[in-house]
């Protein structure tokens, strides 16, 4: 049977983590690519999953990518919104009341809109 582990003292995810805090020291982002590159001029053999998992213990989590071609919307659907109502949310609210001469006049009016909605 054959030993495949390294010569004593060598631990690959110590040697990571030290290589990724000098690269975030250095102002760079630690990327299991550029570790890996680093770690193989050094003699040190690590696969990119074994690279990614110590960044991610380590905190280190790679930005979310966007599917291509979709783009994002700035604003936020009102009805996301819903549960949190502002200050501003509340003077707007107002002054619609106050046109619509009371707060049963503004109410009725709203469930009338939704019943054209639903």
């Amino acid at each position: 049977m054959v030993d495949k582990k390294e010569p004593k003292g060598t631990n690959k995810s110590e040697e990571i983590r030290k290589i990724a805090r000098s690269m975030k020291e250095k102002g760079e982002k630690p990327r299991p690519v550029a570790i890996i590159a680093v770690l193989k001029k050094q003699g040190v053999v690590v696969s990119s999953p074994q690279v990614s998992m110590v960044l991610k213990a380590m905190g280190f989590r790679p930005r979310r990518r966007r599917k291509a071609g979709v783009a994002r919307a700035i604003v936020k659907p009102a009805k996301a919104r819903r549960a949190a109502i502002s200050v501003e949310d509340l003077v707007i609210a107002k002054k619609v009341i106050g046109q619509f001469g009371g707060a049963e006049r503004a109410l009725a009016a709203i469930q009338a809109v939704q019943q054209f909605e639903g």
